[in-house]
Order: structure tokens, then C-alpha cells, then sequence
């Protein structure tokens, strides 16, 4: 077997193309050892040390890693895991329950949807996602207030998140595009889990104390 490896617009992100299907349909995102517990790749994966999220897509695993680590040490131990797993024939999730919860299904359209929230999906699902899948990540729809604010809430995953060029990509590209075909639509914002906006509030009480230490 021969994994290829590519490199994303995150340079704490790489993206692992081991030739075979992974997800096959959907994709799976794993921020934490507990969340991993159910595909036995993923929990292996984030305990190799600096791993900070492992992001599976329909043929390629996003490895995210934190800042301290630098890939020449920690790449040679994934590619070997990833490698003796997909030879091994192992199943990605212990159930087929597990997989379905892990993977979600939303922009699938519903009966209860809109004309304008299934446009909204169509575009994210056909035109923005393959897109994103490019660079080793997803996006996620989260919602569409139609008499309120008019923004579509999405969550970027897998190297989008924490990417630095992820909020131009949502204001440049998605928004843009979701604005020229869907007339209602008024915006993109992008959701943080509530996990997330702890730990950015932290990041940033950090920072403001560092940056009050240099004065």
C-alpha cells in the first residue's frame, strides 16, 4: 500500500490519501480521545502524541496537530498506523450505529425544508463541499434563519478549522456564491461548538496576558 500525502491551506493539517475509500459516504471529525473511542483508527491516531484531531473524508484522513510538534517527528508514526490499519481490513467504526452517528447527514433535504433552505443545501452539498474536501476538511450546515437575520450558520472541519484563511474562504467564496443564486440569503457565519469558544476565549485571556507581559 502506498499513502500519498498532501498539504493543506492549514500547515498544521495534512491530508493522508492511503488509494483505498474511507468514509466512502459522509465524513466523521474526531476533536477528542472520547470521541474517538468508536472507530479504532481514529483513537490510535490521537494518541500518537501532538495529534489534536483526526478528520475522516469519502477517501483521505485529515491529521491536525498541535503547534509544539513539528511534522517530521510526528508524520513517520501516523503514516504507520494509517498504513497497518488500511492493510489490516479493519472496519473504520466498531458498529455501523457508531459510523451513522458519526457521520451527519445535513444537507440532506428534508420535506420540511423551505425552497430557499434546500437551495441552501443543494449549493453547500454540490458546489461547496467538494471544494473544501479539496483542502482536507468539510463544512457542515447548521442552519438558516429565514425571519430573522437571514445568515446561514455553517461549521467548518477537519484543516478548515483553525485555518487562517478560513473566514475569507466563508466571506470570499461561500458567502458570495450563496448570495448570487440564493437572493434571500444575507450572509455566512460561521458556529463554534461550545467546546471551541472555550477554548478560544482562553486562547485569548492568554494572549492579552502575554501581550501585557512584553509592555
Amino acid at each position: 500500500m502506498f499513502i500519498q500525502t498532501e498539504t493543506t491551506p492549514n500547515e498544521d493539517s495534512l491530508k493522508f490519501i492511503p488509494g483505498v475509500p474511507v468514509m466512502g459516504d459522509g465524513t466523521a471529525e474526531f476533536l477528542d480521545t472520547r470521541s474517538a473511542l468508536v472507530s479504532p483508527l481514529a483513537i490510535r491516531l490521537m494518541g500518537v502524541e501532538g495529534v489534536s484531531a483526526v478528520f475522516y473524508g469519502p477517501d483521505f484522513v485529515t491529521v491536525s496537530k498541535d503547534s509544539e510538534n513539528r511534522w517530521a517527528v510526528v508524520k513517520p508514526e501516523i503514516y504507520s498506523i494509517i498504513m497497518e490499519f488500511f492493510s489490516s481490513g479493519q472496519e473504520l467504526f466498531r458498529t455501523e450505529e457508531e459510523r451513522e452517528k458519526a457521520g451527519p447527514q445535513d444537507t440532506r433535504i428534508l420535506d420540511t425544508d423551505s425552497e430557499t433552505v434546500a437551495m441552501i443545501k443543494e449549493l453547500l452539498e454540490t458546489r461547496v463541499r467538494p471544494a473544501i474536501m479539496e483542502d482536507g476538511g468539510d463544512i457542515e450546515y447548521r442552519g438558516f434563519d429565514e425571519e430573522g437575520d437571514r445568515l446561514v450558520k455553517v461549521k467548518l472541519k477537519g484543516s478548515c478549522r483553525g485555518c487562517d484563511s478560513s473566514t475569507v474562504t466563508l466571506k470570499s467564496g461561500i458567502e458570495r456564491m450563496l448570495m448570487h443564486y440564493v437572493p434571500e440569503v444575507k450572509g455566512v457565519e460561521q458556529v463554534l461548538d461550545q467546546e471551541e469558544e472555550i477554548a478560544l476565549d482562553e486562547f485569548t485571556k492568554l494572549e492579552d496576558r502575554l501581550a501585557q507581559g512584553k509592555r
